[in-house]
Formats: C-alpha cells, sequence, structure tokens
C-alpha cells in the first residue's frame, strides 16, 4: 500500500525509522527489515547513523535483494544547517551513497548555530538555552530545499515537526508546495486538527512515533505509552492482533503513514504486518476516544526551550 504524493510520487504506507539504532545492528536490522518487506526507511542526519545505512543498503543492492528504484529514502537537515541545506543534503547522500533522495524534510522548524555541515549539534548559550540563529528564516530554509529539488538531488521536500500555523505559511511562500508533514501523532496524541489541516491542503502526514515511543520515550522523557492502555489492549485481543499492529493499523486508516522503530527481528516483522485486517468505524471512533494530548517527544528537555510553545 502506498501514499501518492503531490509531487507525484509514491509512499509507502509503512516505513521503518532509524533513530536510535546501534550502529552495529543496522546492516543486520536493514537486511532483515527489506527480507520482510519493507520498503520505505526514515533516516535523519541527527541520528549520526547515515554511514552505516548507507552500508547496509548498498550491501542490499550488491545482493539483488532489492533495486534502488525499489525503495523509498527520506533523510532530513538539522537545525544548525538552515543556512547549509544544499551543502547538508550533499553530505547525507554521500553517507548514504546514494545518487538521490526520495524525500527530503526540515527536521525542525528552528535555525540554530552552525558549527559543522553534517554535525548536526544543538549549542546552547551560557544560559543553558538552544542558541538560534535569528538571522535565517524559514522561508530562506525552504527556498534552498526548492533548490534541491531542481538539481534532481531530491524528487520531494517536506517539512517535519510544523503545527498548523508553520504548515499555512509554507504552503504560501512555497513554489514547491511540502509534499509531507512529519509529525508525532498516536492514539494519545492525536492532532485531529493538524492531520485534516495538511490532508485537506495536499500535505501528506507521516507519524513519527505511532507508537507513542513505548518503553524508549518513557525512559527518556518519562512518558506514558499508549500501548498499556486498555481500550488497546481490548481491542488487540478482539481482533487477534498485538495493541502495537492496532495503533499501526489505526494511524494507516487515518490515511497517515507510520514509521515505528525496532531493534528486534520478530518486532521488525509484526509491525508490518497490519496490512491483512480492518479496524471497524465503531472501533476506530474508540480510539479516537483515547486522546489525551500527550506529546511523548521532548526536546526541549535538552534544549532548555520548548520549541512547541
Amino acid at each position: 500500500m502506498a501514499i501518492t504524493l503531490n509531487s507525484g510520487f509514491t509512499m509507502p504506507v509503512i516505513g521503518l525509522g532509524v533513530w536510535r539504532m546501534e550502529s552495529q545492528q543496522i546492516k543486520d536490522l536493514i537486511l532483515n527489515s527489506i527480507k520482510i518487506g519493507y520498503r520505505h526507511f526514515d533516516c535523519a542526519a541527527k541520528y549520526k547513523n547515515e554511514e552505516e545505512v548507507g552500508m547496509a543498503l548498498k550491501e542490499a543492492f550488491n545482493r539483488g535483494l532489492v533495486k534502488r528504484e525499489d525503495l523509498f529514502i527520506t533523510t532530513k537537515v538539522w537545525n544548525s544547517d538552515h543556512g547549509h541545506v544544499i551543502e547538508a543534503c550533499k553530505d547525507s547522500l554521500k553517507k548514504l551513497q546514494l545518487d538521490y533522495l526520495d524525500l527530503y524534510l526540515v527536521h525542525f522548524p528552528v535555525a540554530t548555530r552552525h558549527t559543522v555541515v553534517g554535525a548536526t549539534d544543538s549549542v546552547k548559550g551560557e544560559d543553558g538555552v538552544l542558541d538560534i540563529d535569528t538571522t535565517i528564516s524559514l522561508e530562506t530554509t525552504w527556498r534552498a530545499m526548492e533548490d534541491l529539488v531542481s538539481m534532481g538531488l531530491v524528487r520531494s521536500i517536506g517539512i517535519s515537526n510544523y503545527d498548523c500555523f508553520l504548515t499555512r505559511d509554507c504552503l504560501a511562500y512555497s513554489k514547491i508546495k511540502p509534499a509531507v508533514n512529519q509529525i508525532e501523532t498516536h492514539p494519545y496524541f492525536q492532532r485531529d486538527s493538524l492531520v485534516k489541516f495538511c490532508q485537506k491542503n495536499g500535505v501528506c502526514v507521516t507519524a513519527h512515533t505511532p507508537l507513542g515511543g513505548a518503553t524508549a520515550n518513557t525512559e527518556l522523557f518519562g512518558s506514558v505509552s499508549c500501548l498499556d492502555d486498555q481500550v488497546l489492549k481490548g481491542l488487540a485481543e478482539k481482533y487477534n492482533k498485538s495493541a502495537a499492529q492496532i495503533a499501526l493499523r489505526w494511524g494507516i486508516q487515518r490515511n497517515t503513514v507510520v514509521i515505528p522503530k525496532s531493534s528486534r527481528f520478530e518486532r521488525l516483522k509484526e509491525n508490518f504486518e497490519v496490512l491483512d485486517f480492518e479496524i471497524s468505524k465503531e472501533d476506530m471512533e474508540l480510539i479516537g476516544s483515547m486522546d489525551k494530548k500527550h506529546r511523548t517527544n521532548q526536546p526541549a528537555k535538552f534544549w532548555g526551550i520548548d520549541v512547541y510553545a
């Protein structure tokens, strides 16, 4: 299953996110996921594992497991490279050992102090607050993103972690419309207004953290996992699926793309097996009633400033 983007290219509705994947695990995880059927991989310069992903992809191509044109590869420009978008994209392409990207995203709607291209620093001032660069507008960043398309380095461009108003602004000033807005959304953080706004205006929504971060975000941010909710557990029993599969299928039936992350083979396989059943309208509404407006990914913990405020 795939969604056709406003750029005309298709994007598989389920992908594998590589955030927090250990470098030594990536080769086996990528190769195994391709064997399972994954064709969509979500990367970012900030994840600091593009080189390992690139080596894994090269091996997959060399072994004939898949062809480049069969895959959909996403990566993202980090905050500190907003003034160096083209150089940052070329750096990611080099690390990934690719000639082009299927999708390149602005990782966060904030430019911060630049250090070295690809370093993905989050420099803070003496006050412990993220050092934001107020000389670079999001429109300036977007113009450089558009240049990447005309240069043939990127097929589609998009945004990430943008709210309704920033998305509206991007739609207003863009010559090439954002194809995707990648945001945190899951049963405990549904963001229905933002999802509907994007979809109404032809912007595909990709759900990062579609399982609410589960154990990893609980440990990192102290957040609550929706997978422990009795509603999801009850539906899992009803459909003979796991709570994670119910959450992912719910996301797909909202017409969003889901990119769960897992470092365990059995979970990789489980997360991919969500296309063989359908949640009823009544049960979709039941999950809809679970919304707690609970964001689990909180970079403010590290940046000293809430960029979502």
